[in-house]
């Protein structure tokens, strides 16, 4: 599998803020009630791409350590998902499954999908069948995205398992002018978005994930190919996904967050990772 160009990623709408902002909150009032499908969009693949749909690819990995949804790879799921999966099927030109999957590394349906997200990998603990799984799938052409880990402990912990992934290549920080960042969107700086719950507390960055060392600024790690191709990406002192998940909870923490930023950055994410 090599990174292919999905032949219904035609056009991308670039009208993502008067779009989204007119489209009602997918769940608002949801508050702490268990999370129904019914909140959320669905709808009817197309036929004629029933073979070229894109699936929002979640993986299931072991943390070590404390417990709890917080610290686990389901972190934000499955809100996250089926928002993502319906801002894509409505802003983009691709046939989107409106319901995504979730898949261990060493499951074989991993290499029939170019993409795969990771949530809060800061505890994440991979086996040996599944590091070298995820290095034949990165080298093979997928693209990786993983996101909301905070702290230099916890980039600390996230390249030692990468180092386990790729012994002999280092991880390098994305400047600014990447390619990622403007893409379809032009996003300017390096973005970061808080959870929800740091907002409403007027920070931008997590303290409760551990000491920040002096480093509160978002940082963009990727691992490259040969040829110079992005491979994977780790979105290390940001979620992105909260501002996918929790679009529908607060007007101001939609379009301070999920318009300007998550929404757009996804979509440059996933464009890259298509057609690279």
């Amino acid at each position: 599998m090599r990174r292919r160009t999905i032949l219904s990623l035609v056009l991308v709408s670039c009208a993502l803020i008067s779009a989204a902002v007119g489209i009602g909150q997918l769940q608002q009032g949801r508050g702490n009630r268990r999370t129904q499908r019914d909140d959320y969009p669905t709808w009817t693949v197309d036929q004629q791409f029933k073979h070229d749909v894109f699936t929002f690819v979640r993986i299931q990995y072991d943390s070590y350590g404390y417990g709890g949804r917080g610290s686990r790879w389901d972190n934000d799921f499955p809100d996250c998902d089926w928002n993502f999966s319906a801002r894509l099927q409505e802003l983009t030109s691709l046939q989107v499954d409106p319901n995504g999957k979730v898949v261990r590394l060493t499951d074989p349906e991993l290499f029939n999908h170019p993409f795969i997200y990771m949530s809060n990998v800061a505890n994440m603990s991979l086996s040996d069948r599944e590091v070298n799984s995820l290095r034949r799938y990165l080298w093979n052409g997928g693209f990786l995205m993983a996101d909301d880990f905070w702290a230099p402990q916890a980039w600390r912990n996230v390249s030692r398992e990468m180092k386990r992934v790729f012994p002999d290549r280092e991880p390098r920080e994305l400047t600014s002018d990447h390619e990622i960042f403007h893409i379809v969107y032009d996003l300017q700086g390096k973005p970061q978005v808080p959870s929800i719950f740091a907002w409403q507390q007027g920070d931008t960055f997590e303290y409760w994930h551990g000491d920040p060392e002096g480093d509160e600024d978002p940082h963009f790690w990727g691992f490259f190919d040969d040829e110079e191709h992005l491979m994977a990406l780790f979105c290390h002192n940001n979620d992105i996904a909260d501002g996918w998940e929790r679009e529908g909870e607060n007007k101001q923490y939609f379009e301070q967050y999920s318009v300007r930023v998550s929404y757009p950055l996804g979509i440059n994410i996933i464009t890259y990772a298509l057609t690279h």
